[in-house]
């Protein structure tokens, strides 16, 4: 049997439905299985319970624009000098787990 389909109708602002349709691209899925995956799980979850997002991981610095590059490192200098820092021993415990 043929699975049967409704339509849904929203208005979003322009810039907004642009940037969500290229990540939900990037991610290779098309805007109606995610609208059709966020309505079965808002059903499940009696609410919104996820997000879809990109991996967040840093870019790597030779894929940075010099004006991310200088920002990141104006950021680690100031982290570094506000005492935010962890000493490294407690990193590759860390990443170690250890």
């Amino acid at each position: 049997m043929a699975v049967r389909t409704a339509n849904v109708v929203a208005r979003v602002e322009p810039e907004v439905k642009n940037e969500a349709e290229s990540i939900i691209s990037e991610l290779g899925l098309s805007v109606s299985a995610v609208i059709n995956s966020l309505y079965k799980q808002i059903i499940i979850h009696q609410g919104i319970p996820y997000s879809l997002t990109l991996s967040s991981a840093p870019k790597a610095i030779d894929e940075m624009s010099r004006k991310e590059f200088d920002t990141m490192m104006e950021t680690s200098l100031n982290q570094a000098k506000n005492g935010e820092s962890i000493p490294a021993e407690e990193v590759f415990a860390k990443i170690l787990n250890r």
